[in-house]
């Protein structure tokens, strides 16, 4: 559990807001209207509400601001160094106790003027007396501005610090600026820290979490520290000499053996021998990182020689720790960030390492010898030398059986993640949902049947009997072949005489033909334009064509072609003959004509027929998806009745989830008087 969230501090508002804000409350919350014709207990009663109401709220905000901030004595060594590093502590102590003053002095104003309100011998002196002292108040308030102000910037700037606990089990990486700290973080927890290739990219601490042994460990990045005196370092590297200082945490100790960060190892070496007097009482761990680079075989002897000097240091906390000294394997590790060869061994070596301190610091603890009073471990002795195996009865070992087959039928049962990884896995493999249809036929699941076809739902097509009608279909066919049984004979033209086999074998060219011609137009119909008749160069479709072609049959053409020029010719609008005349007779005069009740009637009928006649909204047409005409007139009917209660509300359609204002802010709000309140 975190003690310390330093998100939930209220936000500190600048001089001119925390004036307005009171004022305002003070306007809003006590009573507005005096008269001078009130007694004067009244009139003073009334001031002094003001005065002492003003004073409450100042008091509360400032004593919320004072209470909130955290105090540096009394909070944990780690956080009262930190923020004395990032804010100074005399600066941030400064500002508290202005604060602080000027709750005092705004309860001295108030207690004063209350006491001169008592002996207020009027309105309008009661009245000053209660201006002076809400004035004395906000000038109170606006000398502490500028510590306001500095108090609201901390504010902001610890609300972004990392929630760090120091009393958990912590992971605390180190070392030069550039060595893969800030990598090998984001590679075992799921913080996301930026890494780019230079110095200093990491500016203040950040806290990532992993787990180990079902536990939860907290591991932090520091930032970069150079090796120089402790007087020249600047504020990022003070964060990472804070946390050293005052976490209990394993320290990692992270070293760049391909020098590709800038530093040598030299430089290195002399950074972790100015400061190991921070990793008292810790276990230390020091990484050699980047070995894809450089492999820690590879580095001359000089470099060897300072990396033996740092695992022999680090080897003194083992031994402190009450370890053995051969225990070398977890102080010096290898590992490259780049590969991740290395990384976990890395993490679980700290871990390890951590825990097993804690545990003996625990097992040290007087806490301990309490508890173990209370217990009592008993360990039984052999009474005789006859064996006497676990008794486990048969239902029990028949159950694990069952058990263990079941298991393996699990196993060997495919799942559709492994289909998956099979057929391509995700984005190219399609789970079929097919596979678990309950049908008479295995074979029939893959079958491909549309849900529309033609615009019309196949399913109201689909006849559940449509087997027995098939075979009584069939078995109706079979009888009727069996009656015809000779009857039928195939036109061969050998019964034909010379004439009629001339006719034949022309009607079957000129099916032929056509065949063709159809199977052409087909072919081109989407690249071929629409062209008009009377554009037609080939003359195909003319009338005198069409007479010829009947001629030629036997047939009179007249009749058929007089009613193809009747069809093609139209009907032309007439003017009526009244009309016409009294236009004509009075042609100057246009204004005053006015037609009579008979012309006006036959113009209208006229017009009525000319105009194409439009469907009416309840004929059935198929294919629109109803099953005759009373079912399209009652889906109307019901569409009309649903929008009923829509056109009511006023909404725009279906979708319209407009919820207009119920209570406007300016007639719901604000002072009311004492007599109507159903307006403001």
């Amino acid at each position: 559990m975190v003690q310390y969230n330093f998100k939930k501090i209220t936000v500190v508002p600048n001089g001119k807001d925390f004036v307005d804000i009171i004022l305002s409350r003070t306007q809003r919350q006590t009573p507005t209207v005096v008269h001078k014709g009130y007694a004067i207990s009244r009139i003073r009663q009334f001031y002094m509400r003001k005065v002492k109401y003003t004073q409450q709220n100042f008091y509360d905000k400032l004593s919320t601001i004072i209470d909130e901030f955290p105090r540096l004595d009394d909070i944990h060594p780690f956080y009262g160094d930190l923020l004395h590093v990032l804010y100074n502590k005399d600066h941030y102590k400064l500002a508290l106790g202005q604060i602080n003053t000027a709750r005092n002095l705004i309860s001295k104003v108030a207690k004063d003027y209350v006491k001169l309100l008592k002996y207020g011998d009027s309105l309008y002196r009661c009245k000053s007396l209660k201006v002076a002292a809400l004035g004395r108040m906000c000038t109170v308030i606006k000398r502490i501005g500028p510590s306001l102000a500095y108090l609201e910037q901390i504010r902001q700037h610890m609300a972004r610090l990392p929630s760090i606990d120091p009393n958990t089990r912590t992971i605390l990486i180190c070392g030069y600026p550039n060595v893969g700290k800030s990598s090998f973080i984001n590679k075992i927890t799921r913080a996301d820290v930026d890494v780019q290739p230079y110095a200093f990219t990491t500016k203040s601490l950040f806290v990532g979490h992993t787990d180990y042994k079902y536990l939860r460990y907290q591991v932090i990045d520091t930032p970069g520290i150079l090796d120089r005196p402790f007087e020249d370092r600047n504020i990022i590297e003070m964060c990472s000499i804070t946390a050293l200082a005052h976490l209990r945490a394993a320290v990692l100790f992270f070293l760049d053996i391909s020098g590709s960060c800038g530093y040598s190892i030299a430089q290195q070496a002399a950074l972790f021998h100015s400061i190991k007097s921070l990793f008292m009482n810790k276990p230390l761990m020091i990484v050699c990182n980047k070995t894809d680079l450089q492999p820690l075989e590879g580095i001359s002897e000089e470099d060897k020689k300072l990396v033996a000097e740092m695992k022999d240091e680090a080897m003194k906390t083992v031994i402190g720790q009450g370890g053995e000294p051969t225990d070398e394997a977890g102080v010096l590790l290898t590992m490259s960030t780049l590969t991740e060869d290395g990384v976990i061994s890395v993490k679980n070596a700290a871990c390890e390492r951590l825990l097993n301190q804690r545990v003996e610091l625990k097992m040290k603890s007087k806490k301990l010898n309490d508890c173990l009073n209370r217990f009592h471990v008993a360990m039984p002795k052999p009474r005789d030398q006859k064996e006497r195996p676990p008794c486990i009865p048969e239902a029990v070992l028949q159950a694990r059986a069952k058990q263990a087959e079941a298991d393996a039928e699990k196993q060997k049962r495919k799942l559709e993640r492994d289909l998956e990884n099979e057929n391509g896995g995700a984005g190219v493999y399609s789970a079929s949902l097919r596979k678990h249809y309950l049908l008479a036929n295995e074979e029939w699941k893959e079958d491909i049947m549309p849900e529309i076809l033609d615009g019309h739902n196949v399913y109201d097509f689909v006849d559940p009997d449509i087997l027995q009608r098939l075979e009584e279909l069939e078995r109706e066919e079979g009888l009727r072949q069996d009656e015809e049984g000779d009857d039928d004979f195939e036109m061969d033209g050998a019964e034909l005489t010379p004439e009629e086999q001339a006719a034949l074998a022309e009607i079957r060219k000129k099916k032929s033909l056509l065949i063709q011609q159809h199977r052409m137009k087909k072919s081109t119909a989407e690249s071929r334009p629409t062209v008009p008749r009377k554009f037609d160069k080939d003359k195909e479709f003319t009338l005198k064509r069409m007479g010829r072609q009947l001629s030629a049959l036997g047939v009179d053409p007249t009749a058929a072609i007089e009613r193809a020029r009747s069809k093609s010719r139209g009907r032309k609008r007439e003017r009526s003959v009244e009309r016409g005349d009294e236009i004509g007779n009075d042609a100057m005069d246009v204004d005053e004509i006015t037609p009579s009740k008979k012309q006006r009637r036959s113009r209208s009928l006229s017009m009525a027929r000319s105009r194409s006649m439009s469907r009416p909204r309840n004929e059935f047409v198929p294919g629109e998806g109803f099953k005759d005409k009373p079912q399209k007139e009652r889906a109307i009917k019901m569409f009309k009745k649903s929008a009923n209660k829509r056109n009511k509300d006023a909404r725009r359609g279906e979708a319209d989830r407009v919820i207009p204002t119920l209570k406007p802010k300016h007639l719901f709000s604000g002072k009311r008087s004492s007599g109507k309140t159903d307006r403001r």
